[in-house]
């Protein structure tokens, strides 16, 4: 007799357990947006994982021994790899390229 009222009484604890782990769960998932994404680096890319927009900031440095500041670049990129828009600014001012398909300077 003793053994039943102990079953029973660990088998409510159990169910009051899980209701309770249940109604957490539910509050849980309520969530807000979070107003902000922030980071270093964002890249959208296709169902075959290629980059096709990224938007990066380029650290200060130098290219053929010439002094380059920080810049921000927004790329948006065919499925072949190449750019079609790249629009870049730092604190020498900003560009906008747009390419087609007959340009070569881009890697193919």
């Amino acid at each position: 007799m003793k053994i039943q009222k102990l079953l029973i009484a660990v088998t409510v604890v159990n169910l009051g357990l899980l209701m309770f782990v249940l109604a957490q769960m539910q509050r849980a998932v309520a969530q807000d947006i979070a107003p902000v994404l922030r980071g270093r680096t964002l890249e959208i890319v296709d169902a075959r994982g290629r980059v096709r927009a990224s938007i990066k900031v380029q650290p200060a440095g130098t290219v053929s021994g010439k002094p380059y500041p920080e810049t921000v670049i927004l790329r948006l990129i065919y499925p072949n790899g190449r750019p079609s828009v790249k629009l870049g600014a730092s604190e020498r001012g900003s560009g906008l390229g747009l390419l087609g398909d007959s340009d070569t300077t881009g890697p193919l």
